[in-house]
């Protein structure tokens, strides 16, 4: 891909993200976590950057914990995202091929109301309100597998 107006093409980088979809029972019907993401002001599954040295499952939770609040268990890999985008890093534009690894997991403790400045909001929905109200088609997917997955526990 190369920058509008130019033949330069733009710098490629991967980048790798681990997340999760997050329930808890609320009566017959499971409850998911999501996040309210600034500057962006969309809402989406909690997920973030692997940092150096740490594991895929290490950095769900971790994301997991510091954008909703919540800490929660692993259950099991629902799937890997893939997407490609472009973004001012560092004062130069560049070109992104972005996997996303997500896992199935249950709440254990926490509050949405404890998650970092990155979220302006998290909050507890049901499956049907995620897929009203997340960004992204290939996140409300992803809350379909985990919703397949949540009736066969």
């Amino acid at each position: 891909m190369n920058e509008p107006g130019t033949n330069t093409p733009l710098p490629t980088f991967e980048q790798i993200s681990a997340g999760g979809v997050v329930f808890r029972q609320s009566g017959d019907d499971p409850e998911i976590a999501i996040v309210h993401m600034v500057p962006e002001m969309r809402w989406q599954l909690p997920k973030g950057i692997i940092d150096e040295g740490e594991t895929i499952e290490e950095a769900a939770l971790r994301e997991v914990r510091e954008e909703s609040g919540i800490d929660a268990m692993l259950i099991a890999p629902i799937e890997t995202i893939e997407y490609w985008f472009t973004a001012d890093r560092d004062g130069e534009r560049r070109r992104f091929h972005k996997f996303v690894h997500f896992f199935l997991m249950r709440y254990v403790s926490g509050d949405t109301a404890d998650h970092d400045e990155e979220v302006d909001e998290a909050r507890w929905v049901t499956v049907d309100d995620a897929h009203a109200t997340l960004e992204f088609k290939s996140e409300r997917d992803v809350v379909s597998k985990a919703a397949a997955m949540i009736s066969e526990l």
